[in-house]
């Protein structure tokens, strides 16, 4: 399944078969890389929090494990972001901005290859977030990020969607080798990319945005 360029679609995280985060993204292009997103500033989101409003991070994980959940509705508001699934890849890569929308970092998001998905009026891609991240600077120094989180969360095998500590850390490795010599998507590739003008953001989420998830 390809995706067209300008497309809306939806970039999904689940968790343990719950919808974790949804943002609407348009389409720059779908190839044999992989699929590149355009996040704009003000796009529609959503999140999973618990009864009293609070996100996942904002308190312990026995705690939160321990909740009853449901989606809070927000806007994205950060600088637009460019998120890289790469082909079957295990991660992806989001393309950081400042304030002045100039490029700042490379985001790798430690995940499960995305799962695609149609339903005609609204499509998308969902992935598992497993929340060991890497940060790649502009110099193409690099490092870890929320390994507090990820082993905290390990303690918890029965509640945790993430099963193999080593895999996600040898995907990471292998990224950040990739990343140390400079190799795409760590070239420049795309860094200064600037949206189509006639773009528009979404003002709503579509119908169909909490469907279950693909995967």
């Amino acid at each position: 399944m390809r995706f067209e360029p300008g497309q809306l679609i939806l970039h999904r995280n689940v968790r343990r078969g719950r919808i974790g985060w949804v943002r609407p993204a348009r389409v720059v292009l779908d190839d044999d890389r992989g699929l590149l997103l355009w996040v704009a500033r003000d796009t529609p989101v959503a999140h999973e929090v618990s009864e009293a409003g609070l996100g996942m991070r904002a308190m312990p994980f026995t705690e939160w494990i321990a909740s009853s959940y449901r989606l809070a509705r927000g806007r994205w508001n950060g600088p637009p972001l460019l998120e890289f699934l790469p082909a079957g890849a295990a991660h992806s890569v989001w393309f950081f901005r400042d304030e002045q929308d100039r490029f700042v970092a490379w985001y790798v998001n430690l995940e499960e290859p995305g799962v695609r998905w149609d339903d005609g009026p609204v499509a998308g891609v969902d992935v598992v977030d497993q929340d060991l991240d890497v940060v790649v600077r502009p110099d193409l120094s690099w490092q870890w990020k929320d390994e507090g989180e990820f082993t905290e969360r390990l303690a918890f095998p029965d509640h945790y969607w993430v099963a193999d500590e080593k895999a996600v850390r040898a995907e990471g490795e292998r990224v950040i080798a990739l990343a140390e010599a400079g190799e795409f998507p760590f070239d420049g590739t795309w860094c200064d990319f600037v949206p189509p003008a006639d773009w528009t953001t979404p003002t709503e989420l579509p119908p169909g945005w909490d469907r279950p998830p693909a995967r």
